[in-house]
């Protein structure tokens, strides 16, 4: 990775810009000076003074939005750290992202709000907190959500842990009214849950493996779509995994509840059938599902039931991962493998247009959670991914810039590779 900081006036030639907004795609140069565009046409004449860089005909978006990653930090600096994750976010192209408050301590007060924007001051990646529903997220106690929000907090959640008492979620929906953000449920029924720890299916049968069933999701996703009806509240439901949740989801937006709904790169390219590795980088909450459930989730994805693509980035120490399945943390890293992933299983296996999944990782995550719409026009900032929708590549280690490297993609051949980003007046070279 490269970093260039670059005043002044910069042209980026030969691209062609992606609009998500517009739904179009078309040749035009950019330029771009103190980090705002200028100017936004075909044949910008170079000149003595500007930085040239010369996309060579690449795709240009708006940058990436993830809407759900986990960086650690305070308490878990081992494993992430807001600035490693920052890097993270660059190499797989997102200028934007959400971070998950299962810190220690949690993010649950005003000052552990600022916190993350002060440790985030002077990155390339905006960072935006999202904080806990409950006080240390035992849900047991709402936080101060008002002064969460007014501290800068853009959602609520107890992520890692469901908010199991429907009361407190009753509350929790109530009161997010009043500052407009969505309350994001783990949606897992703890009981049901009991101590599986992968996809109660065949394989877990075969495997002799303690079983996770789809229903536990399913009641609890019913549960908060019946509560957001309730309070015509804006809830939004996190690493959706399975066929009846996809289901549950689309009748809910079509009775015209405030839901929006996220997937995961990994949910959607692989199922049960990789635990019969051993391998507890696919070890995940909620766990890789069926075929089936994969399916519908890639039905969910082209008919609009799922509004983002959130890559729930959860890095882990070596030795966490290194163990027996049952002793083995959940989650994997995300962000340097989400296009690649995506392009491959949804672009180029024919389910979806480059534009659609455009789409699902700029201004639809955005719209979920009040940021700022993504876009590419004269007077604003400067805020772009470079991607070759058609390079073939291998992904390996030496493309994880996370402190971690939990994942069960190293050697995955993948098709679409981001290129470079151009933010905050910077131009991040990730490939050549």
């Amino acid at each position: 990775m490269q970093i260039d900081k670059m005043n002044g006036k910069v042209l980026l030639a030969n691209g062609k810009i992606v609009d998500p907004v517009g739904e179009k795609i078309f040749d035009a140069d950019i330029l771009i000076e103190n980090g705002m565009i200028v100017r936004l046409e075909k044949g910008i004449t170079p000149k003595n003074d500007m930085e040239i860089v010369n996309l060579n005909g690449q795709m240009v978006s708006p940058g990436f939005v993830d809407l759900h990653v986990h960086f650690r930090e305070p308490g878990f600096e081992d494993k992430e750290t807001i600035a490693s994750g920052c890097r993270a976010a660059l190499a797989g192209g997102f200028t934007k992202v959400c971070c998950m408050p299962n810190t220690d301590p949690p993010i649950d007060t005003q000052e552990s709000v600022r916190f993350i924007y002060r440790k985030a001051e002077g990155q390339i990646v905006d960072v935006y907190p999202i904080a806990a529903i409950t006080k240390n997220r035992k849900g047991e106690e709402l936080t101060e959500m008002v002064e969460l929000s007014s501290a800068g907090a853009v959602g609520f959640s107890d992520d890692g842990d469901p908010l199991v008492n429907a009361q407190i979620m009753r509350y929790a929906l109530e009161y997010s009214k009043i500052v407009d953000k969505p309350i994001i449920n783990h949606a897992e029924d703890p009981a049901l849950k009991a101590d599986g720890y992968m996809n109660e299916g065949i394989v877990s049968t075969q495997l002799g493996i303690p079983g996770n069933p789809s229903i536990a999701e399913e009641i609890m996703i019913y549960r908060d779509l019946t509560l957001a009806r309730f309070t015509n509240s804006r809830l939004h439901i996190p690493h959706v995994s399975t066929k009846v949740a996809v289901a549950l989801i689309r009748q809910a937006k079509a009775d015209g509840v405030r839901v929006t709904a996220e997937a995961t790169p990994h949910h959607f390219s692989l199922t049960d059938e990789y635990m019969r590795s051993f391998d507890a980088n696919g070890k995940v909450s909620p766990p890789l599902r069926s075929e089936a459930d994969r399916l519908a989730l890639i039905e969910g994805i082209k008919d609009g039931t799922i509004d983002a693509i959130a890559t729930d980035h959860a890095p882990h120490q070596y030795d966490t991962k290194e163990t027996s399945l049952d002793l083995a943390s959940y989650g994997m890293i995300g962000l340097e493998s989400a296009f690649g992933l995506s392009m491959t299983n949804l672009v180029h296996a024919g389910h979806i247009s480059f534009m659609d999944l455009i789409k699902l990782l700029t201004i639809k995550p955005a719209r979920a959670m009040n940021l700022p719409l993504p876009g590419i026009k004269v007077g604003e900032e400067a805020n772009l991914t470079i991607v070759d929708p058609d390079e073939w590549w291998v992904f390996s280690r030496k493309d994880i810039y996370s402190r971690s490297q939990n994942t069960p993609f190293i050697g995955r051949e993948l098709t679409g590779r981001v290129k470079s980003v151009f933010a905050k007046s910077c131009y991040v070279r990730l490939q050549d």
